[in-house]
């Protein structure tokens, strides 16, 4: 702080530190009523919150429509990869025909295969079972104490 009888060398000699400004003037101010009531801030309020609900939906609908905008899009893409997949392993399974019908004849490799396949495909579909009574266990009414 300064003492009273120092002064910044920035300031000129005679002139104040702050110029008084329209915002100075404060006389007068107690006699002045304020014109808003507790009813118009209370609208107010309610309209500005009302704004912000609508903001707020519009954003939602907006998230809403991207998120299922990208998750179509991220259907199809799963889509085509298990397509491709599925063709990957039509010609794994081709290729397994082929090499075992130069060992023991092409009926008897078609047999081995869809055997193998068969058994594969039954053991997913029991698990798949189990995973299913799980979830329907855990749904179900009953206790089993």
């Amino acid at each position: 702080m300064l003492d009273d009888n120092e002064r910044p060398s920035d300031i000129p000699d005679g002139a104040l530190p702050h110029e008084p400004s329209a915002y100075d003037d404060v006389s007068g101010f107690e006699d002045e009523q304020i014109d808003a009531s507790l009813t118009d801030d209370l609208f107010a309020l309610f309209e500005d919150g009302k704004t912000y609900a609508q903001a707020e939906i519009a954003f939602q609908k907006s998230r809403g429509n991207f998120a299922a905008n990208r998750t179509k899009k991220a259907i199809y893409l799963g889509l085509g990869a298990f397509g491709v997949f599925h063709l990957a392993l039509i010609a794994c399974t081709l290729g397994v025909v082929i090499a075992l019908a130069q060992l023991v004849g092409p009926w008897i490799a078609t047999a081995i295969v869809t055997a193998a396949l068969l058994i594969v495909g039954f053991i997913l579909l029991e698990l798949l079972k189990s995973r299913i009574d799980e979830i329907r266990n855990a749904f179900s009414d009953k206790t089993d104490d």
